[in-house]
């Protein structure tokens, strides 16, 4: 997670490893057309998925989500304070 020092604007990368949306029992779900993240407020999504492989098996997936203002900067808080408390994970801010 990266903000400019102005907060104009920020990225969020997303790291994925081991997945699984290649699996058979997935596959049946269709391609990989970005990534969505959809709460209450609404949806926020990339096109910008990356998948690493290594010998044929996939090893990875990275995502990138910019955000473009101050405002999409505190949306994509708000969905990831509410994702961390649902799901038993924490932010730390750096120093």
């Amino acid at each position: 997670l990266t903000r400019a020092r102005d907060g104009s604007s920020g990225t969020a990368t997303f790291q994925f490893s081991n997945p699984n949306v290649f699996d058979a029992s997935t596959s049946s779900s269709g391609e990989i057309t970005g990534m969505f993240l959809v709460d209450d407020e609404g949806e926020m999504s990339t096109t910008d998925v990356n998948a690493r492989f290594l010998n044929g098996k996939p090893q990875s997936i990275e995502s990138v989500l910019i955000l473009r203002s101050p405002q999409e900067w505190d949306r994509f808080m708000r969905f990831m304070e509410r994702y961390g408390e649902e799901n038993g994970l924490g932010f730390t801010k750096a120093g």
